[in-house]
């Protein structure tokens, strides 16, 4: 199995271009969203170290907001909660797809928390910055504040290139996406 990383800077398209492979894809994202809504035992867990925060189950991503922006530390013990069961979820995703030929990580802090294998194919997304901050400021509900305590616990973006293997210039159409995954697909199949 050959297990490709999509990374990138925040917002710089590694969802889409990660679900444009064809092939199943991990997305941590998503898997801490289902986290949020129905994992009763992550709910109790942040509920013990914020008790002054999380409250209500499933857990309302604003009292999460409202938590990394109240204390700088809190995003740390989330992360570390919601990180041990996200390796869970990746560890039966990979078991589900031993036998498929590739997969896909979709995993922001694959880096960051070294989760990646030493075997992995790293894809960097490359986006200009002024398409990556139009494409926030389109968000709903989007926040300055939390976006850069997020960019302070993440790597750069020019070290997560120097580690890649591959990069996709990503100008948010279809058509440069699509040729840079064939290009790899190509190389590495």
């Amino acid at each position: 199995m050959i297990r490709i990383g999509i990374i990138g800077d925040i917002s710089s398209g590694k969802s889409y271009v990660a679900n444009n492979f064809g092939y199943p894809v991990f997305s941590a994202d998503q898997e801490v969203s289902k986290l949020y809504k129905k994992d009763k035992k992550i709910f109790y867990k942040l509920k013990k170290i914020l008790p002054k925060h999380i409250t209500i189950f499933p857990i309302d991503k604003n009292e999460i907001i409202n938590a990394i922006l109240s204390n700088k530390g809190n995003l740390e013990k989330i992360v570390k909660v919601v990180h041990h069961e996200i390796r869970n979820k990746l560890k039966q995703f990979i078991k589900k797809n031993k036998y498929k030929k590739v997969v896909i990580l979709d995993i922001p802090l694959l880096l960051e928390n070294k989760i990646n294998n030493e075997k992995d194919i790293l894809v960097f997304v490359q986006a200009k910055r002024i398409n990556i901050e139009n494409k926030l400021k389109k968000r709903k509900n989007f926040n300055l504040r939390l976006y850069k305590k997020f960019r302070k616990i993440q790597l750069s973006p020019a070290y997560k290139k120097s580690k890649s293997n591959f990069i996709i210039k990503n100008d948010f159409t279809k058509k440069n996406v699509t040729k840079g995954i064939e290009n790899i697909l190509r190389r590495i199949l």
